[in-house]
C-alpha cells in the first residue's frame, strides 16, 4: 500500500484540509484510497460523515486509539491493496513512540507550514525530532513541506523565500488562502469533487505535489488543469522551488 503522512508538531497549520485534498484528487481519478483520522479532534473523520454518497468513495479509518494504529478495518483492509493508496491526518502533537508508529507506516510525509516565526521554529524542531527515526535516517521516506494558506496578495515573495530558507528546505508547493476549502469540507466535499474553472484554478497549485507523491495520478490531471490560472506570486515562488537544489530521493515506491 502506497501511503502518505500529513504531520507536523504544531496544530492549526492545516493537516486535515491537505489530507482530505488528496484522498479526494485520488479518489476522483478512480484509485481506491482509505482516510486515517490519527488526531484526537478527529476532524477528517466529521468530514468523512457529511460526505454525500454521490462524491467519490473514500474509506474511514480510525487511529485515535494508539493501539489501533496500523490496524485496518475489514471493509478497507479487503478493498485495499499494494497499488491503492492511505493517507494519513497526524495528531497535532506528533513527537515520541507515537511519531515513530505512524512514520514507521508511511514512505512519504508532507509538513504542511504556516508562514509565520513560530511554525519556523516548530517546523524546525520536529524536523529535529525526527531525523533519528530509522526509517528516516536510512532515507526511506520522502520528506516535504508544503507552504500553506499563502496570502498572495499580502505576502512578499522574498519574505516567504527567506520565510523557507530559515527552515532550511523550500516547499513542495505554495497553496494560497481561500475560502473554497472550509465551505466544501462543510459539505464532505474537496476541490477535487468540482469540476468548474476556480476550483481548477485552485488545483493547478496542488499539481507539484501530485508530481511527486503520486506521477500517475498527476498525469490524468495536467490535461484537466491546461486551462487554469495560478496567481502570479504563486507562480513566481514555484518556479524558484522548480529550479532550488533539493536533496536526494530514494527510489520511486509510489509507481
Amino acid at each position: 500500500m502506497k501511503t502518505v503522512l500529513v504531520a507536523n508538531q504544531k496544530g492549526g497549520c492545516g493537516k486535515s484540509s491537505v489530507a482530505i485534498t488528496l484522498a479526494a484528487a485520488l479518489a476522483n481519478q478512480g484509485q481506491t484510497v482509505a482516510l486515517a483520522d490519527a488526531d484526537l479532534q478527529q476532524s477528517s473523520l466529521r468530514w468523512l460523515k457529511r460526505r454525500p454518497d454521490s462524491a467519490a468513495a473514500i474509506y474511514a479509518v480510525d487511529w485515535g486509539d494508539d493501539d489501533d494504529i496500523g490496524d485496518l478495518p475489514k471493509k478497507a483492509a479487503k478493498a485495499l491493496g499494494k497499488k491503492d493508496w492511505l493517507i494519513i491526518d497526524a495528531p497535532g502533537s506528533l513527537r515520541g513512540e507515537r511519531a515513530q508508529t505512524l512514520i514507521s507506516e508511511a514512505q512519504a510525509i508532507l509538513i504542511p507550514v504556516l508562514p509565520s516565526v513560530f511554525d519556523a521554529d516548530s517546523t524546525k524542531q520536529f524536523l529535529k525530532s525526527i531525523q533519528d527515526i530509522k526509517r528516516i535516517r536510512k532515507g526511506k521516506v520522502d520528506i516535504h513541506l508544503l507552504a500553506n494558506r499563502i496570502r498572495v496578495q499580502t505576502n512578499n515573495s522574498q519574505t516567504l523565500k527567506d520565510f523557507f530558507a530559515d527552515i532550511g528546505q523550500l516547499p513542495l508547493a505554495w497553496l494560497s488562502e481561500r475560502s473554497l476549502y472550509p465551505q466544501l469540507a462543510m459539505e464532505g466535499l474537496a476541490i477535487f469533487d468540482r469540476t468548474q474553472k476556480p476550483y481548477r484554478d485552485i488545483q493547478a497549485q496542488w499539481q507539484p505535489v501530485l508530481d511527486a507523491l503520486m506521477p500517475k495520478v498527476a498525469s490524468r490531471y495536467e490535461e484537466v488543469l491546461a486551462d487554469a490560472t495560478i496567481p502570479a506570486t504563486l507562480s513566481q515562488l514555484t518556479n524558484a522551488s522548480d529550479v532550488a537544489e533539493q536533496p536526494d530521493k530514494p527510489s520511486t515506491w509510489y509507481e
